[in-house]
Formats: structure tokens, sequence, C-alpha cells
């Protein structure tokens, strides 16, 4: 199943360089590793966005749990940065339930499975 209005979802720019490709947010800063070495960099941010938009909304989801507040999906799926490799990226994106689109979550390292 694909995630319900994935052409109009949103993504905060402080999830993408304030958290996932920040080397120093103490959370962030285990996934920035991961992501960097795909090629993304804090200061280029926009390329992880466009890349989600391009290699992860149009794949099928999972739905996730649900609950007052709303429907999580998540999508499990090779992204290719801008190094040329390939990685398997879990994204994960709510839509919240007086919402009819989907909100990115986070993103994290897929391999593993």
């Amino acid at each position: 199943m694909r995630i319900p209005n994935a052409d109009r979802a949103v993504i905060d720019p402080l999830k993408l360089h304030g958290y996932l490709l920040s080397q120093s947010h103490p959370v962030g800063r285990f996934k920035a590793g991961f992501f960097v070495a795909l090629g993304y960099s804090e200061n280029e941010w926009q390329r992880l966005e466009a890349d989600l938009r391009a290699q992860h909304l149009n794949r099928d989801a999972t739905m996730g749990e649900a609950n007052p507040y709303g429907q999580k999906y998540e999508i499990r799926a090779p992204i290719t940065g801008p190094a040329g490799r390939a990685a398997e990226v879990v994204s994960v994106w709510v839509v919240l339930a007086d919402e009819d689109f989907p909100r990115f979550v986070t993103a994290y390292p897929g391999g593993g499975r």
C-alpha cells in the first residue's frame, strides 16, 4: 500500500539538518554517520529531502502503530545517496488524525533484516 497523499508530504527541514545530518546532535549524530557515508551533508540537507520524496514516498509502505493522534507508516527501501552508494533506509511517516497527508517522523539504517 502507498501512503495516502504522499505527493503532499511535509518534511520539516530541522529534522534533516538539525537531527539526521547533525554530527553534534546528542541522538542524531549516530544516524548522521550513516547518512554522511551515503554522501549527504548537513549543509546540503535539501538533497536528502529530495531523495526521500523521489526514492521513498513512491514505494509501498507498511502500516504501523495507530493511536488517537494518527496512523504511522514505515517505508523500507534503498536510497542511493550523492556518493553513488545505496543502502536500505527505513523512513517513518505519520498521518495525523485531523489531516489527510503524511508528515516525516524519522529515518534510520534499515540493514539487519
